[in-house]
């Protein structure tokens, strides 16, 4: 066994190892805390990077560990795999950097940077999963180490959100627990390959392959907050906002949504999904969602809560990109994976700021907020323009390719929600920059941070992942950006 075999076990192992060491450290030992913190989230970065270079050179990266009977922990490397770990690597450092400056003084910091690690090494074994059996394990250790995180404040508010967590989260786990032990019993082991394991399985299975199909569709819709399977998602927004970043951005519901990806190319393919006649009613769940988000996030006013609609809204977007069953509405919903992510982690880090710094929790309290952190809500705004789709921001990429592929598909009814969301988006974002931006200040102001608009850990994380979202349109046609390797995954999935 060599380093090839090693090497996608050592990117979950790195967070995993972190987060065991931290739970060790006294509350007292900043430095250590942060040595732990840091040093892992580049280390597992820079094994990711040594990854995409041995894939890149026709490498082949999997590792195996047979349990019993059929079942095995299989961890492999592929273009859609890459792309999201790659995705969760990048966001953990930042996101890591974020929550040292927002945790400053509080308590129980080891507890929550050791469950903090272990939920990113959850996420990372959800990525890298190579089998059904694997993603469901991962799935259910990211529900459990995140838990600890919904509910770090311990208030009644927090405690009560962790409950309604665990009852959806739960429930979810256990409907593709049986879905997953009915596909094994049916054809045996289940595992992620190009076109789809069972798209070969004889039509004597249809109908078991179809129960199973909305059971998996169920399970992990639960996570990726389809309607009406959404209801914990706003009340997990007590958490605090590294969490809610790390929530919206690169774990849970970006978990649910890589796994309604893998059961459709990997598990199913695209022929046997367009044979079951399925992909209609996914299409029908995931504009629900879009519109109900973005309608219920123009009554919210407070923060947290409309970013956390939007977000019921925008992640079915990459379900909706899956669903129309074209090779370029692949690529949008594909390359959304990571440009919702950049996108709204950047809302969340600037929603923490305002909380922090001003105290302002409120939609409606946020008049001139922009005078008192200008590159704060500098970032926030062009996350804002991204995600309502103004070109060229890394949101516009999205809805064109969801559009164009829309019509490659003979859909166009497509193009109709695309513009009614994009509507909704403006409806409920461009209030918030008025406000910031062009009403007299109504708080009280506090001292500034330096020469900095407050602490350079928690100002530099949104203005990164700002640029990530500017750069990731203007920078679409290099090879390897996100849109370039969604187009890769499109290929081999339509066999082009």
């Amino acid at each position: 066994m060599n380093m090839n075999y090693w090497l996608p076990l050592m990117i979950p192992m790195t967070s995993l190892l972190a987060g065991i060491g931290i739970f060790f450290l006294r509350e007292e030992s900043r430095t250590l805390r942060t040595v732990f913190n840091l040093g892992s989230a580049l280390l597992k970065i820079a094994l990711v990077g040594w990854l995409l270079w041995g894939v890149y050179h026709q490498g082949l990266y999997v590792f195996r560990f047979p349990l019993f009977a059929n079942f095995e922990i299989v961890l492999h490397a592929d273009e859609l795999s890459l792309l999201f770990v790659s995705l969760s690597a990048t966001l953990w450092l930042v996101t890591t950097v974020y929550a040292i400056g927002y945790l400053e003084g509080s308590p129980n910091r080891s507890r929550f940077f050791g469950f903090f690690s272990l939920c990113v090494s959850a996420t990372t074994s959800i990525a890298l999963a190579g089998n059904l059996f694997t993603f469901l394990v991962s799935y259910e250790l990211l529900t459990l180490t995140t838990y600890p995180l919904v509910i770090h404040r311990q208030t009644k508010e927090a405690l009560d959100a962790g409950r309604v967590y665990l009852v959806y989260t739960l429930g979810g786990g256990a409907v593709l627990l049986l879905a997953m032990v009915w596909l094994s019993a049916t054809v045996g082991a289940v595992d992620f390959q190009t076109g789809g394991i069972l798209g070969e399985v004889g039509s004597a299975y249809d109908t078991h392959l179809l129960l199973a199909f909305v059971m998996l569709i169920v399970g992990f819709g639960v996570k990726s907050a389809l309607v009406p399977l959404h209801g914990w998602l706003p009340v997990a927004m007590i958490a605090p906002a590294p969490v809610s970043a790390l929530l919206h951005a690169v774990a849970v519901v970006k978990a649910g949504a890589f796994g309604i990806v893998r059961v459709v190319y990997d598990v199913y393919g695209v022929e046997r999904c367009a044979s079951m006649q399925v992909m209609g009613w996914l299409a029908g769940a995931a504009t629900i969602t879009i519109l109900y988000g973005s309608l219920r996030a123009l009554f919210q006013d407070d923060f947290k809560r409309r970013l956390a609609y939007s977000t019921v809204s925008q992640l079915s977007y990459i379900i909706l990109g899956v669903a129309v069953l074209g090779p370029l509405a692949t690529v949008g919903g594909i390359a959304h994976l990571v440009h919702q992510g950049i996108m709204k982690i950047t809302m969340f880090f600037c929603a923490g700021n305002v909380a922090e710094c001003l105290h302002i929790t409120r939609i409606s309290q946020m008049n001139g907020v922009g005078r008192r952190l200008p590159w704060t809500m500098s970032a926030f705004t062009v996350a804002t323009l991204g995600m309502i789709g103004v070109p060229p921001l890394a949101g516009f990429l999205s809805k064109w390719y969801l559009g164009a592929g829309a019509l490659q598909a003979g859909q166009p009814w497509v193009i109709a929600v695309l513009l009614l969301s994009s509507a909704l988006n403006a409806a409920y974002f461009l209030p918030i920059v008025y406000r910031v931006w062009f009403l007299e200040p109504s708080f009280a102001d506090t001292p500034r941070h330096g020469r900095f608009e407050l602490h350079p850990y928690l100002l530099f994380p949104p203005l990164v992942t700002a640029a990530f979202v500017i750069l990731a349109g203007l920078l679409a046609g290099l090879p390897y950006s996100p849109l370039q390797w969604a187009r890769l995954i499109a290929l081999r999935e339509y066999g082009l």
